[in-house]
Protein backbone atom coordinates (compact mmCIF):
# COMPACT_ATOMS: atom_id res chain seq x y z
CA UNK A 1 0.00 0.00 0.00
CA UNK A 2 1.56 3.53 -1.29
CA UNK A 3 1.34 5.67 1.96
CA UNK A 4 2.90 8.42 -0.09
CA UNK A 5 4.74 9.22 2.65
CA UNK A 6 8.76 10.30 2.29
CA UNK A 7 10.94 9.24 4.92
CA UNK A 8 14.70 10.32 4.98
CA UNK A 9 17.29 7.97 6.67
CA UNK A 10 20.03 9.39 7.78
CA UNK A 11 22.26 6.90 9.05
CA UNK A 12 26.14 5.75 8.20
CA UNK A 13 25.88 2.31 9.42
CA UNK A 14 25.31 0.46 6.02
CA UNK A 15 23.58 -2.21 7.20
CA UNK A 16 21.53 -0.57 9.77
CA UNK A 17 20.40 1.94 7.37
CA UNK A 18 19.58 -0.68 4.76
CA UNK A 19 17.20 -2.66 7.23
CA UNK A 20 15.42 0.32 7.86
CA UNK A 21 15.28 1.15 4.26
CA UNK A 22 14.27 -2.12 3.33
CA UNK A 23 11.44 -2.55 6.44
CA UNK A 24 10.43 0.83 5.30
CA UNK A 25 9.80 0.58 1.61
CA UNK A 26 7.79 -2.99 2.86
CA UNK A 27 5.45 -0.67 4.76
CA UNK A 28 4.69 1.55 1.94
CA UNK A 29 7.10 4.51 2.15
CA UNK A 30 8.59 6.41 -0.08
CA UNK A 31 12.80 6.55 1.24
CA UNK A 32 15.58 8.47 0.73
CA UNK A 33 19.06 7.97 1.59
CA UNK A 34 22.26 10.20 3.14
CA UNK A 35 24.99 8.76 5.17
CA UNK A 36 26.73 11.81 6.62
CA UNK A 37 25.33 15.29 7.92
CA UNK A 38 26.92 17.19 4.40
CA UNK A 39 24.61 15.65 2.04
CA UNK A 40 21.77 14.90 4.22
CA UNK A 41 21.20 18.48 4.83
CA UNK A 42 21.44 18.75 0.84
CA UNK A 43 18.96 15.89 -0.38
CA UNK A 44 16.54 17.30 2.80
CA UNK A 45 16.61 20.76 1.43
CA UNK A 46 15.94 19.37 -2.21
CA UNK A 47 13.43 16.78 -1.56
CA UNK A 48 11.52 18.04 1.80
CA UNK A 49 10.64 14.50 3.37
CA UNK A 50 8.20 14.44 5.86
CA UNK A 51 9.90 12.36 8.25
CA UNK A 52 13.13 12.71 8.81
CA UNK A 53 15.14 9.52 11.00
CA UNK A 54 18.24 10.94 11.83
CA UNK A 55 21.47 9.50 13.80
CA UNK A 56 22.86 11.02 16.39
CA UNK A 57 26.46 10.54 15.31
CA UNK A 58 27.10 11.03 11.52
CA UNK A 59 30.78 12.16 9.76
CA UNK A 60 31.13 15.17 8.51
CA UNK A 61 28.72 16.91 10.92
CA UNK A 62 26.62 15.59 13.61
CA UNK A 63 22.92 15.27 13.91
CA UNK A 64 22.51 17.77 15.91
CA UNK A 65 23.77 20.18 13.84
CA UNK A 66 22.15 19.07 10.73
CA UNK A 67 18.70 19.24 13.26
CA UNK A 68 19.37 23.00 13.82
CA UNK A 69 20.93 23.88 10.41
CA UNK A 70 17.54 22.53 8.79
CA UNK A 71 15.19 24.35 11.97
CA UNK A 72 16.83 27.46 10.76
CA UNK A 73 16.26 27.20 7.38
CA UNK A 74 12.73 27.07 7.70
CA UNK A 75 12.27 22.57 7.97
CA UNK A 76 9.40 22.08 10.08
CA UNK A 77 8.88 17.98 9.33
CA UNK A 78 9.11 15.80 12.02
CA UNK A 79 12.97 14.96 12.58
CA UNK A 80 13.34 11.83 14.59
CA UNK A 81 16.81 11.39 16.74
CA UNK A 82 18.50 8.15 16.85
CA UNK A 83 20.81 8.06 19.27
CA UNK A 84 22.67 5.01 21.27
CA UNK A 85 21.32 3.68 24.50
CA UNK A 86 24.42 5.30 26.54
CA UNK A 87 23.94 8.50 25.80
CA UNK A 88 21.70 10.38 28.19
CA UNK A 89 18.24 11.32 26.77
CA UNK A 90 18.19 14.51 28.86
CA UNK A 91 21.49 15.41 27.50
CA UNK A 92 19.50 14.86 24.14
CA UNK A 93 17.13 17.72 25.88
CA UNK A 94 19.34 20.14 26.88
CA UNK A 95 20.22 20.96 23.82
CA UNK A 96 16.99 23.23 21.71
CA UNK A 97 18.02 22.28 18.40
CA UNK A 98 14.28 21.29 17.29
CA UNK A 99 13.85 17.16 17.65
CA UNK A 100 10.69 16.43 17.24
CA UNK A 101 11.15 12.85 19.10
CA UNK A 102 13.38 10.28 19.56
CA UNK A 103 14.12 6.62 19.40
CA UNK A 104 17.05 4.64 21.43
CA UNK A 105 19.51 1.86 19.53
CA UNK A 106 19.21 -1.00 19.55
CA UNK A 107 15.93 -0.60 18.20
CA UNK A 108 13.23 -3.38 17.63
CA UNK A 109 12.67 -2.51 14.06
CA UNK A 110 8.63 -3.16 15.32
CA UNK A 111 8.80 -0.48 17.52
CA UNK A 112 9.91 1.69 14.96
CA UNK A 113 7.44 1.26 12.41
CA UNK A 114 5.09 1.82 15.09
CA UNK A 115 6.58 5.00 16.02
CA UNK A 116 6.37 6.08 12.41
CA UNK A 117 3.00 4.80 12.33
CA UNK A 118 2.14 7.06 14.96
CA UNK A 119 3.63 10.13 13.81
CA UNK A 120 1.76 9.67 10.57
CA UNK A 121 -1.32 9.50 11.91
CA UNK A 122 -1.13 12.50 14.34
CA UNK A 123 1.13 14.83 12.34
CA UNK A 124 1.53 13.54 8.98
CA UNK A 125 -1.93 13.17 7.62
CA UNK A 126 -4.21 14.66 9.97
CA UNK A 127 -2.80 18.02 11.06
CA UNK A 128 0.00 19.18 9.29
CA UNK A 129 0.81 22.07 11.21
CA UNK A 130 -0.92 20.83 14.13
CA UNK A 131 -1.25 23.14 17.03
CA UNK A 132 -3.16 23.03 20.01
CA UNK A 133 -4.12 26.43 21.85
CA UNK A 134 -5.35 26.79 25.68
CA UNK A 135 -5.67 29.89 27.28
CA UNK A 136 -3.05 32.39 25.41
CA UNK A 137 -0.72 29.49 24.60
CA UNK A 138 -0.26 27.83 21.64
CA UNK A 139 1.49 24.66 21.78
CA UNK A 140 3.63 23.38 18.54
CA UNK A 141 4.84 19.64 19.02
CA UNK A 142 6.50 19.57 15.68
CA UNK A 143 9.06 21.58 16.81
CA UNK A 144 7.99 21.51 20.56
CA UNK A 145 7.70 25.16 21.87
CA UNK A 146 5.43 27.13 23.21
CA UNK A 147 4.12 30.72 22.19
CA UNK A 148 2.96 32.20 25.31
CA UNK A 149 1.47 35.78 24.63
CA UNK A 150 3.69 36.10 21.26
CA UNK A 151 7.02 34.88 23.59
CA UNK A 152 8.39 31.52 22.34
CA UNK A 153 9.36 29.36 24.90
CA UNK A 154 10.92 25.99 24.19
CA UNK A 155 10.20 22.64 25.84
CA UNK A 156 11.79 19.41 26.38
CA UNK A 157 11.33 16.10 24.59
CA UNK A 158 9.69 14.67 27.49
CA UNK A 159 7.66 17.81 28.60
CA UNK A 160 6.69 17.87 24.80
CA UNK A 161 5.48 14.36 25.41
CA UNK A 162 3.83 15.24 28.75
CA UNK A 163 1.90 17.97 27.15
CA UNK A 164 0.53 16.13 23.87
CA UNK A 165 -0.60 13.27 25.80
CA UNK A 166 -2.62 15.78 28.24
CA UNK A 167 -3.59 17.88 25.08
CA UNK A 168 -5.38 15.08 23.22
CA UNK A 169 -7.35 14.37 27.02
CA UNK A 170 -8.21 17.31 28.15
CA UNK A 171 -10.21 17.37 31.21
CA UNK A 172 -9.74 13.62 31.76
CA UNK A 173 -8.20 11.93 34.81
CA UNK A 174 -4.97 10.30 33.41
CA UNK A 175 -3.05 8.19 35.85
CA UNK A 176 0.41 7.90 37.02
CA UNK A 177 1.24 4.51 35.79
CA UNK A 178 -0.55 5.39 31.72
CA UNK A 179 1.43 8.52 31.76
CA UNK A 180 4.93 6.87 32.05
CA UNK A 181 3.85 4.56 29.70
CA UNK A 182 3.30 6.86 27.19
CA UNK A 183 6.24 9.51 27.76
CA UNK A 184 9.09 6.71 28.60
CA UNK A 185 7.74 3.20 27.15
CA UNK A 186 6.58 0.04 28.34
CA UNK A 187 10.07 -0.87 29.42
CA UNK A 188 10.88 1.82 31.51
CA UNK A 189 12.25 1.87 35.00
CA UNK A 190 11.64 5.30 35.52
CA UNK A 191 9.87 6.22 38.89
CA UNK A 192 6.86 8.39 39.88
CA UNK A 193 9.38 11.19 41.36
CA UNK A 194 11.08 11.33 38.10
CA UNK A 195 7.27 11.79 36.29
CA UNK A 196 6.83 14.73 39.06
CA UNK A 197 9.48 16.43 38.28
CA UNK A 198 8.50 16.81 34.76
CA UNK A 199 5.35 17.81 35.53
CA UNK A 200 6.83 20.60 37.90
CA UNK A 201 9.32 22.21 35.58
CA UNK A 202 6.36 22.10 32.83
CA UNK A 203 4.12 23.66 35.02
CA UNK A 204 6.47 26.48 34.94
CA UNK A 205 6.09 26.91 31.51
CA UNK A 206 2.76 27.11 31.46
CA UNK A 207 1.13 28.35 34.05
CA UNK A 208 0.72 32.01 35.68
CA UNK A 209 1.29 30.70 38.95
CA UNK A 210 2.71 27.16 38.87
CA UNK A 211 2.21 26.59 43.37
CA UNK A 212 -1.64 26.82 42.62
CA UNK A 213 -1.98 25.26 38.76
CA UNK A 214 -4.81 26.20 36.48
CA UNK A 215 -4.21 23.66 33.90
CA UNK A 216 -2.07 20.99 35.32
CA UNK A 217 -3.78 19.74 38.00
CA UNK A 218 -2.76 17.31 40.47
CA UNK A 219 -5.76 14.77 41.44
CA UNK A 220 -4.19 13.52 44.94
CA UNK A 221 -3.47 9.43 44.83
CA UNK A 222 -4.08 8.96 41.60
CA UNK A 223 -2.48 11.08 38.77
CA UNK A 224 -3.12 14.25 37.04
CA UNK A 225 -6.18 15.79 34.86
CA UNK A 226 -5.63 18.96 32.20
CA UNK A 227 -8.31 21.23 32.46
CA UNK A 228 -9.57 23.41 29.93
CA UNK A 229 -12.90 25.40 30.04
Amino acid sequence: MKKEIKVAIVEDDENLRFLVSHRLQAEGYTIIEAADGLSAEAIIEKENPDIVLLDWMLPKKQGSEVCQSLRERGFNNLIIMMTAKAQDIDKIDAYSFGVSDYVTKPFNMDVLVALIENKVKYFVLNEKTELHRFGDIEHHPNTHSLLKSNKKIELTILENRILLYFLKNVNKVINRDELMMVVWGYNSDVNTRTLDMHIVRLRKKIEENSDRPEYLQTVRGIGYKFVVE
